[in-house]
């Protein structure tokens, strides 16, 4: 029998770099990508057998008969859960649940029918809600929206398939925002609009909006997955966190940036953002500048990884050194 993980989700951003970290530890034998898209990058791999892609949408039932020879150890397999909508906006109100929560349920499913007895989930701080005031792993959950409601219902429909058997383990991480080599999103935007000389920070940029390097969130995942416990639930984000404006003067520096800063309200910005999408809708065109995303930048995410500092978790990207990391591993990320 095979140790092997199953990677739903496993063609995204995170996904693809926790692949390539198991596949150079050699942590598993067999790996078998299972998303709607196609993995790209991992050509040698794949030619070798080691790994497989199989075309799953974890919004349908997921049979056995969709892989092949799954001869797996069950006790040291893993099922791992990247599969999510959860860019917003981008999405309607109610993809969100048609995704995130029949994904866990089909995966569980999936999970009893072939025996594997280790899950790990992808969360988000998301059900958390705004978090003016420092959250830990055990603080209340108040999320405000779909995402976060989706990714609560789905933590809570993973519990109940550890519940059914003491010999099974989860493992429940909440990432911050994610950032790193080769990605668009909110950090790599905001070194963008730096260099531009158009980044604003919302009310001065006191907010604190935690943040996680996608190396560090990958060595979590390793460092949680040889833990014992039956659940582990842990906050991932770097320790300490900083201030938004204080990120931007760290940016600022390391990448040599002169140009001023913006300081505006975020009810300005909100208003602004609002009559930006009007013009590009009458023009037919699409913006990066929504009343949403601006509303998000202002949205206080103060998350601490109190698990992970109890249990000795070595933290080593805080942003200054997560900037000079992303620098050498991905040059032209920041032409």
């Amino acid at each position: 029998m095979s140790k092997v993980a199953i990677i739903f989700g496993g063609s995204g951003y995170i996904g693809k770099y926790l692949l390539d970290n198991l596949l150079k530890e050699n942590f598993f034998d067999r790996y078998i990508i299972a998303d709607i898209r196609e993995i790209e990058g991992f050509n040698d791999y794949i030619d070798s057998e080691i790994l497989i892609y199989k075309k799953i949408d974890v919004r349908d039932s997921i049979k056995i008969q969709d892989f092949d020879n799954l001869d797996v150890d069950k006790e040291k397999s893993w099922i791992f859960n990247f599969a999510a909508i959860h860019r917003e906006p981008g999405h309607e109100f109610q993809e969100y649940f048609d995704t995130n929560i029949p994904g866990a349920e089909n995966i569980n499913n999936f999970a009893r029918e072939i025996g594997v007895k280790n899950i790990f989930f992808t969360s988000s701080i998301a059900p958390y809600g705004k978090s003016l005031n420092q959250r830990i792993e055990s603080s209340s959950l108040y999320p405000e929206t779909a995402y976060g409601i989706s990714k609560g219902f789905a933590e809570k429909i993973h519990k109940e398939w550890l519940a059914e058997d003491d010999s099974r383990r989860l493992i429940i991480v909440r990432p911050s925002v994610i950032f790193g080599p080769n990605d668009p999103g909110n950090v790599y935007r905001m070194i963008k609009a730096l260099k531009k000389g158009t980044f604003v920070l919302p009310n001065g940029g006191e907010v604190i909006k935690a943040y996680g390097y996608v190396y560090g969130l990958v060595e979590s995942m390793l460092f949680t997955i040889q833990k014992k416990e039956k659940l582990i639930i842990y906050n991932y984000a770097e320790n300490p966190v900083v201030p938004l404006h204080e990120m931007v003067s760290i940016a600022k520096k390391e990448l040599g940036i002169k140009k001023p800063t913006i300081k505006l309200s975020v009810r300005t910005l909100s208003l602004i953002a609002f009559f930006v999408q009007i013009l590009f809708k009458l023009l037919g065109k699409k913006s990066d500048i929504h009343p949403v995303r601006v509303r998000k930048a202002g949205f206080p995410t103060n998350i601490k990884p109190q698990y992970l500092i109890d249990n000795g978790f070595a933290f080593k990207y805080d942003f200054r050194n997560a900037l000079k990391h992303w620098k050498t591993i991905s040059p032209e990320d920041f032409n």
